[in-house]
């Protein structure tokens, strides 16, 4: 069953429905549902699939002669001479209908072949242009499709007439894959396995939490057993180096000098292999929310899988090992541990709540930037943070946004923390405080909200009632 995606479904409907030759550079990660978006829209139109595959260029070619041939004359007649006279036919037996050529894993073939980029562009400028014909490139190497197919250097560089990256879901629509858990499984599956669809097709909400870890992860031979391994492997020569970056922040570190110090490597090389893992979209360097100050920046796994796994698994393989699947699961999920683990987690989520409110024009004003954000408070004389903190273009305006993941209720102290915190925003004009909390709220934060507009109280259930 495919789920989600509408928006991209809708761009896909408005590019095919143009009377005009398009050109699409659809990318995103490894496993983030780049190929099951293109099946459901091929599903909805008669299409050229062609998907490349990690082999030499004549059986690529020999492929791709194949599935161009069968689709226009239901038959095939051999491989042709070369990509020129293979691209040539498709544009001569493009007519009235629409055509639609996708071609999947286009590294694959560029990869193997420098001359195909020239070959396409030569062919679209000189052919393809004037034809009824609707052209979608996609790749997993972000880097590739971002500097190789887009970038200014490249033989491709203004020929697209749409680009689009593919992004994981969110918690909201990552929960539509199980329906039947309660907000807290859902919340804690997010956690887990983030929003990529490969990986939230593999729980079931007919098994517990527990469950779905114990055989989805733990289990000999399951898929997402070794799954970060699996994938640097595919990525990158030397994984033993990043593995370490991974494992250090995952383990907390987040600066630079704090992460080669705890792997030991020099900061510069790290500051390189960090730049790989940042353009695979497995880490991302962030900045206070309204600063641009780049001294202050921190490095966090964007993938939540990958942070589940080298926060929980990592360097602790052996001693799942020996303790079985079942009790594995068990251990990781101990409350104080688990819940340890998901106050950052947590902090995300409450993040893209807030993201659609602002899409929904449900807040008080349109946000201009909403992030983290860290740094001096003259009020506190020290440091201070705010989870989430959304500015208005002006900075007139601000929303401060405190998160907690914790069973107990949120309490006066919590809320004057948070109240401190925002005095660090002296020239705020209009500041408003939503407050999130997984265990509830205390009798006095509840009658003070009831008392105030500029405070929102927001539950679990709270963070499911959007669309």
């Amino acid at each position: 069953m495919f789920i989600g995606r509408q928006n991209e479904l809708q761009m896909l409907e408005d590019l095919y429905r143009s009377p005009d030759f398009q050109f699409l550079v659809l990318y995103g990660r490894r496993r983030v549902g780049k190929t099951s978006l293109l099946q459901e829209f091929s599903r909805r139109h008669r299409t050229i699939f062609y998907s490349a595959q990690e082999k030499n260029d004549t059986l690529n070619l020999t492929d791709f002669s194949a599935a161009v041939q069968n689709y226009f004359d239901k038959t095939t007649f051999g491989t042709f001479s070369g990509w020129e006279t293979a691209l040539d036919y498709v544009g001569n037996r493009t007519t009235a209908e629409r055509t639609v050529l996708i071609i999947d894993e286009f590294p694959f073939i560029a990869g193997e072949n420098r001359s195909i980029k020239s070959i396409l562009q030569h062919t679209i400028d000189h052919s393809w242009k004037e034809k009824n014909l609707f052209l979608i490139l996609c790749g997993s190497s972000v880097s590739f499709m971002e500097n190789e197919v887009m970038g200014y250097k490249s033989p491709l560089y203004g020929r697209a007439t749409a680009q689009y990256e593919v992004l994981p879901f969110d918690y909201y629509d990552s929960a539509l894959f199980l329906p039947g858990y309660s907000v807290t499984e859902k919340l804690m599956t997010y956690g887990i396995l983030g929003g990529i669809p490969c990986y939230l097709q593999n729980f079931s909400d007919r098994k517990t939490l527990a469950e779905n870890i114990s055989t989805q992860i733990f289990r000999t031979g399951a898929f997402l057993k070794e799954e970060p391994q699996v994938l640097l492997k595919m990525e990158l020569r030397e994984p033993a180096v990043y593995n370490s970056i991974l494992e250090a922040i995952a383990g907390g570190a987040s600066r630079l000098n704090e992460i080669s110090g705890k792997i030991h490597e020099d900061s510069g090389k790290c500051s390189r292999y960090i730049d790989t893992l940042r353009s695979m979209k497995l880490v991302d360097k962030i900045m206070p929310c309204g600063e641009e100050d780049s001294r202050k920046s921190i490095y966090r796994i964007t993938d939540q899988y990958f942070l589940f796994w080298y926060h929980f698994i990592f360097t602790e393989k052996s001693y799942f090992e020996i303790i079985g699947p079942t009790s594995a699961a068990e251990e990781i999920l101990t409350p104080e541990s688990f819940s340890n683990y998901m106050g950052s987690v947590f902090e995300q989520i409450c993040a893209q709540y807030m993201t659609r409110l602002a899409r929904l024009k449900a807040l008080p004003f349109i946000p201009h930037k909403i992030g983290k954000w860290w740094g001096n408070n003259p009020a506190r004389r020290g440091q201070d943070d705010v989870d989430v903190l959304l500015l208005g273009r002006k900075s007139a305006e601000a929303i401060f946004c405190e998160c907690k993941y914790k069973n107990e209720a949120f309490d006066k102290k919590e809320f004057d923390d948070l109240v401190t915190a925002s005095l660090a925003f002296p020239t705020v004009e209009r500041k408003y405080f939503y407050l999130f909390s997984k265990g509830g709220f205390t009798q006095w934060i509840k009658e003070e909200a009831a008392g105030r507009d500029d405070i929102t109280l927001v539950t679990p259930d709270d963070l499911f009632s959007v669309s």
